[in-house]
Protein backbone atom coordinates (compact mmCIF):
# COMPACT_ATOMS: atom_id res chain seq x y z
CA UNK A 1 0.00 0.00 0.00
CA UNK A 2 1.52 3.47 -0.89
CA UNK A 3 -0.93 5.99 0.44
CA UNK A 4 -1.70 5.25 3.90
CA UNK A 5 -4.55 7.15 4.00
CA UNK A 6 -6.65 5.12 1.44
CA UNK A 7 -5.89 1.52 2.51
CA UNK A 8 -8.93 0.32 0.76
CA UNK A 9 -8.54 2.94 -2.18
CA UNK A 10 -10.25 6.52 -2.80
CA UNK A 11 -14.29 6.70 -2.64
CA UNK A 12 -14.78 5.74 -6.54
CA UNK A 13 -19.06 5.95 -6.93
CA UNK A 14 -21.25 4.75 -9.24
CA UNK A 15 -23.73 6.99 -11.02
CA UNK A 16 -25.94 4.26 -10.98
CA UNK A 17 -26.65 1.35 -9.05
CA UNK A 18 -29.04 -1.54 -8.65
CA UNK A 19 -30.91 -3.19 -5.99
CA UNK A 20 -27.79 -5.91 -5.33
CA UNK A 21 -25.54 -2.98 -5.09
CA UNK A 22 -27.57 -1.27 -2.13
CA UNK A 23 -28.35 -4.27 -0.14
CA UNK A 24 -24.22 -5.14 -0.42
CA UNK A 25 -23.57 -1.31 0.70
CA UNK A 26 -26.22 -1.65 3.61
CA UNK A 27 -24.58 -4.87 5.12
CA UNK A 28 -21.06 -2.54 4.76
CA UNK A 29 -22.91 0.03 6.93
CA UNK A 30 -24.11 -3.06 9.11
CA UNK A 31 -20.81 -4.66 9.77
CA UNK A 32 -19.10 -1.53 10.69
CA UNK A 33 -19.44 -1.02 14.39
CA UNK A 34 -18.82 -5.20 14.72
CA UNK A 35 -15.97 -4.27 12.39
CA UNK A 36 -14.59 -1.70 14.34
CA UNK A 37 -15.08 -3.70 17.87
CA UNK A 38 -12.73 -6.26 16.09
CA UNK A 39 -10.30 -3.83 14.96
CA UNK A 40 -9.55 -2.15 18.24
CA UNK A 41 -9.86 -5.45 20.13
CA UNK A 42 -7.18 -5.84 22.67
CA UNK A 43 -5.47 -2.61 22.01
CA UNK A 44 -3.73 -0.67 24.70
CA UNK A 45 -4.11 3.06 25.65
CA UNK A 46 -0.42 3.18 24.29
CA UNK A 47 -1.45 2.17 20.62
CA UNK A 48 -5.08 3.68 20.76
CA UNK A 49 -2.99 6.93 20.96
CA UNK A 50 -1.11 5.61 17.90
CA UNK A 51 -1.80 7.91 14.80
CA UNK A 52 -2.17 5.32 12.04
CA UNK A 53 0.24 7.43 9.58
CA UNK A 54 2.39 10.12 10.12
CA UNK A 55 0.72 13.43 10.60
CA UNK A 56 -2.75 11.43 10.70
CA UNK A 57 -5.48 10.88 13.31
CA UNK A 58 -4.83 8.79 16.09
CA UNK A 59 -6.78 5.41 16.22
CA UNK A 60 -8.72 7.23 19.50
CA UNK A 61 -9.27 10.17 16.94
CA UNK A 62 -10.81 7.69 14.04
CA UNK A 63 -13.01 5.74 16.40
CA UNK A 64 -14.77 9.19 17.44
CA UNK A 65 -14.79 10.39 13.84
CA UNK A 66 -17.08 7.54 13.17
CA UNK A 67 -19.75 8.24 14.78
CA UNK A 68 -19.68 11.91 14.18
CA UNK A 69 -19.65 11.50 10.67
CA UNK A 70 -22.01 8.75 10.55
CA UNK A 71 -23.77 11.02 12.34
CA UNK A 72 -24.07 13.37 10.29
CA UNK A 73 -24.69 11.41 7.57
CA UNK A 74 -28.11 9.90 8.82
CA UNK A 75 -29.60 13.07 9.46
CA UNK A 76 -28.83 13.91 6.02
CA UNK A 77 -29.87 10.94 5.01
CA UNK A 78 -33.54 11.79 7.02
CA UNK A 79 -33.66 15.14 5.72
CA UNK A 80 -33.14 14.21 1.93
CA UNK A 81 -35.88 11.72 2.80
CA UNK A 82 -38.25 14.13 4.28
CA UNK A 83 -37.85 17.48 2.66
CA UNK A 84 -37.62 18.56 -1.15
CA UNK A 85 -34.03 18.70 -1.56
CA UNK A 86 -32.40 20.32 1.74
CA UNK A 87 -29.46 21.65 1.81
CA UNK A 88 -27.11 20.63 4.51
CA UNK A 89 -25.15 21.98 6.75
CA UNK A 90 -21.00 20.71 6.28
CA UNK A 91 -18.76 20.10 9.34
CA UNK A 92 -15.08 21.07 9.95
CA UNK A 93 -14.46 17.60 10.48
CA UNK A 94 -10.50 17.82 11.01
CA UNK A 95 -11.38 20.50 13.56
CA UNK A 96 -14.06 18.30 15.49
CA UNK A 97 -10.93 15.66 15.78
CA UNK A 98 -9.28 18.18 17.54
CA UNK A 99 -12.06 18.87 20.26
CA UNK A 100 -10.59 17.64 23.86
CA UNK A 101 -13.39 14.82 23.43
CA UNK A 102 -11.90 13.19 20.50
CA UNK A 103 -8.54 13.37 21.34
CA UNK A 104 -9.13 12.28 25.16
CA UNK A 105 -12.39 10.36 26.01
CA UNK A 106 -12.72 6.67 26.07
CA UNK A 107 -13.22 4.60 22.71
CA UNK A 108 -15.93 2.87 24.56
CA UNK A 109 -19.04 5.25 24.00
CA UNK A 110 -18.58 6.08 20.19
CA UNK A 111 -18.40 2.36 19.48
CA UNK A 112 -21.82 2.16 21.36
CA UNK A 113 -22.98 5.46 19.79
CA UNK A 114 -21.84 4.02 16.27
CA UNK A 115 -24.07 0.19 16.87
CA UNK A 116 -26.53 2.41 18.50
CA UNK A 117 -26.82 4.37 15.34
CA UNK A 118 -25.98 1.80 13.05
CA UNK A 119 -29.14 -0.40 14.06
CA UNK A 120 -31.68 2.46 13.45
CA UNK A 121 -29.73 3.89 9.64
CA UNK A 122 -29.93 -0.05 8.58
CA UNK A 123 -33.32 -0.62 9.90
CA UNK A 124 -34.80 2.79 7.50
CA UNK A 125 -32.07 1.60 4.84
CA UNK A 126 -33.32 -1.61 4.18
CA UNK A 127 -37.38 0.29 4.83
CA UNK A 128 -36.82 2.30 1.49
CA UNK A 129 -37.86 1.70 -1.61
CA UNK A 130 -35.96 2.07 -4.83
CA UNK A 131 -37.21 5.84 -5.88
CA UNK A 132 -36.40 6.60 -2.07
CA UNK A 133 -32.70 6.24 -3.22
CA UNK A 134 -32.94 8.66 -5.77
CA UNK A 135 -34.14 11.68 -3.27
CA UNK A 136 -31.70 14.02 -3.30
CA UNK A 137 -30.29 16.89 -1.01
CA UNK A 138 -27.48 20.23 -1.59
CA UNK A 139 -24.06 20.18 -0.11
CA UNK A 140 -22.93 23.66 -0.29
CA UNK A 141 -19.52 22.04 -1.60
CA UNK A 142 -20.19 19.06 -3.52
CA UNK A 143 -23.36 20.15 -5.19
CA UNK A 144 -26.75 17.95 -5.50
CA UNK A 145 -26.37 14.53 -4.60
CA UNK A 146 -28.93 11.54 -3.68
CA UNK A 147 -29.51 9.01 -0.95
CA UNK A 148 -27.32 6.48 -3.70
CA UNK A 149 -24.06 8.43 -3.46
CA UNK A 150 -24.76 8.91 0.27
CA UNK A 151 -25.12 4.75 0.48
CA UNK A 152 -22.51 4.12 -1.12
CA UNK A 153 -20.15 7.10 0.62
CA UNK A 154 -21.00 5.36 3.75
CA UNK A 155 -20.50 2.11 2.87
CA UNK A 156 -16.49 2.62 1.87
CA UNK A 157 -16.63 5.66 4.67
CA UNK A 158 -16.66 2.67 7.41
CA UNK A 159 -14.72 0.36 5.45
CA UNK A 160 -12.01 2.90 4.84
CA UNK A 161 -11.53 3.72 8.72
CA UNK A 162 -11.30 0.54 9.88
CA UNK A 163 -9.09 -0.46 7.44
CA UNK A 164 -6.70 2.76 8.88
CA UNK A 165 -6.95 1.15 12.25
CA UNK A 166 -6.42 -2.43 11.03
CA UNK A 167 -3.34 -2.01 8.55
CA UNK A 168 -1.83 0.19 11.15
CA UNK A 169 -2.06 -3.06 13.38
CA UNK A 170 -0.36 -5.31 10.46
CA UNK A 171 2.76 -2.73 9.87
CA UNK A 172 2.94 -3.23 13.89
CA UNK A 173 2.32 -6.62 14.13
CA UNK A 174 0.23 -5.77 16.79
Amino acid sequence: MSDLRYPIGKFQPKEHIDDAARQEAIRHIAETPSNLKAAIKGLTEQQINTPYRDGGWTIRQVVHHLPDSHLNSYVRMRLALTENEPTIKPYEERLWAELYDAKNAPVAPSVQMLESLHERWVMLLRSLGPTDFSRTFRHPENGVRNIDWLLQLYSWHGRHHVAHITSLRERMKW
